[in-house]
This record gives C-alpha cells, sequence and structure tokens, in this order.
C-alpha cells in the first residue's frame, strides 16, 4: 500500500513497556501535577499482580490487597486508572477505579457476562469513559463472526454505574490490539464508509468485518435489534495492525 496515496491522521498515543515475560499483561501511563511539581505514574499488569511506578521514587511498588488470573485493560480516565479483571471463581469481571496515589480501589457495578469480551475506551480530553461487550457466537461449534453482538456503557461517574446507551453521537469507537481509540467521523476521509454512531474492531481473527450499528435489522428474526450488529453495509478489510492500523472499506 502506498501510503503516500492515503490519509493519515492521529487518534491518540499510547506507552509501551520492554517486557518479553509471558506474564506481561498490559500497562498505562498518567502524567500528573502534584502541589506544583510535574510527574508521571506507570500502572503495570504483571501475572496475577499491579505493579505501580512512581517518577519521583522510581521503584515498582505492589498494588496491596489485589490478585487476580486476568488483567484484562487498563486505561486513564480522569486521573485515575480504570482496570477491568475477572475474579478468581471467573464467574464475574468486574472494573475497579485506582487511584495512583493512595492505591486505593473502588470496585464499579460488577459485569456478570463472562462470556463477553471487554474493552475500556477513553473519549475525547477525558470527556468520557465507554465499555464495549462483545458477545461471541457459535455456529454447529463453529464461531460465527456475523452473528457477534456488542452492548456499549458509559460511565457514570457520580454513582459507579455503567450505563447501557444505544447513540454515541458522531463518534467511531476504534478497538484494536494494542489500545482502543475514538474519534468523531468528522475526522475519518469524506466517503471512507465509516460514519458516526459506529464500532469498528480492527483486532478480528479474520481480516475481514463490519462495521458495528444499533438497532440494525439483519433479516434473522430470531436475533435482538436492541443492540450493536453487523451493519452488513460495506465490508472492511484489515490490512495492517502494527505498528499502524490500516484498513480497507469496499463499497
Amino acid at each position: 500500500m502506498n501510503m503516500r496515496d492515503g490519509q493519515i491522521f492521529p487518534l491518540g498515543h499510547q506507552y509501551r513497556i520492554s517486557c518479553d515475560s509471558k506474564d506481561y499483561r498490559s500497562v498505562a501511563f498518567l502524567q500528573l501535577n502534584q502541589e506544583g511539581r510535574e510527574e508521571f505514574i506507570v500502572l503495570l499488569g504483571f501475572s496475577s499482580f499491579f505493579l505501580r511506578l512512581r517518577s519521583s521514587e522510581m521503584k515498582w511498588k505492589l498494588v496491596m490487597g489485589f490478585r487476580t488470573p486476568l488483567s484484562d485493560d487498563i486505561v486513564t480516565f480522569r486521573r485515575r486508572f480504570y482496570v477491568t479483571v475477572r475474579d478468581t471463581s471467573l464467574t464475574k469481571i468486574y472494573t475497579f477505579r485506582i487511584d495512583p496515589f493512595s492505591l486505593r480501589m473502588t470496585r464499579l457495578m460488577p459485569l456478570n457476562n463472562v462470556g463477553s469480551l471487554k474493552y475500556l475506551v477513553p473519549c475525547g480530553n477525558d470527556d468520557e469513559l465507554f465499555m464495549v461487550e462483545k458477545f461471541l457466537s457459535f455456529y454447529n461449534n463453529v464461531i460465527d463472526f456475523s452473528r457477534f453482538t456488542c452492548k456499549v456503557s458509559r460511565l457514570h461517574e457520580e454513582s459507579d454505574l455503567w450505563v447501557e446507551v444505544s447513540d454515541l453521537g458522531d463518534r467511531v469507537l476504534f478497538i484494536r490490539q494494542q489500545g482502543n481509540v475514538s474519534c468523531s467521523a468528522k475526522e475519518l476521509p469524506d466517503g471512507c464508509g465509516v460514519s458516526g454512531n459506529s464500532i469498528l474492531f480492527t483486532n478480528e481473527l479474520d481480516n475481514g468485518t463490519y462495521v458495528y450499528k444499533y438497532g440494525v435489522d439483519t433479516g434473522r428474526g430470531e436475533d435482538d435489534i436492541n443492540c450493536w450488529n453487523f451493519s452488513g453495509e460495506n465490508r472492511v478489510t484489515i490490512l495492517s495492525t502494527s505498528p499502524v492500523v490500516s484498513f480497507r472499506v469496499e463499497h
């Protein structure tokens, strides 16, 4: 693909840490201004633990009182860390808010749908935090991508609850292997085939996918339209996922 013929625009940034261990899960970086001093804090998901690094100390500290078999996601939102984890029985998935200084953890509403994949997506300049749940579907014991459905919830920070939403406005949520991002559809090239109020997964096992929309009539009577389904309008082919994400929309 000739990159000079395409439009490149920033969707944010991400941090990586040099760690070849199979126990490495994820990492998030938080830039803060504390008492007039600029510093940064790193939260690392490693094996069954979370570790914190504060620039003023430059040493790793274990987040005490917390152990989980699997850390799925770490993001930053409004000067705090948010993580999704599975409990030891693997029957529930929880979201925790972690204060970067005290390491105090606040558990948000539990999410019982362990059969789904969950992704945290910060939007704008700390405007909102969304959670996308993707429910898998199988036909004759074979995974059926066309029947995948999604549910989207927005964090209500005052009540610590996830509130289901059906309208993202003109936002497009991109779910990726290396961190999730969002943008306004107005930032996308005209006629690119991806419109607002949609979700695009670039981490599908198959490189061919479709944008997810809410309330799509799939033509199958047994399907629930009160969720996010394959739109079936324009097929999206994922061309690459690293070091940049590129895709082609077939009209």
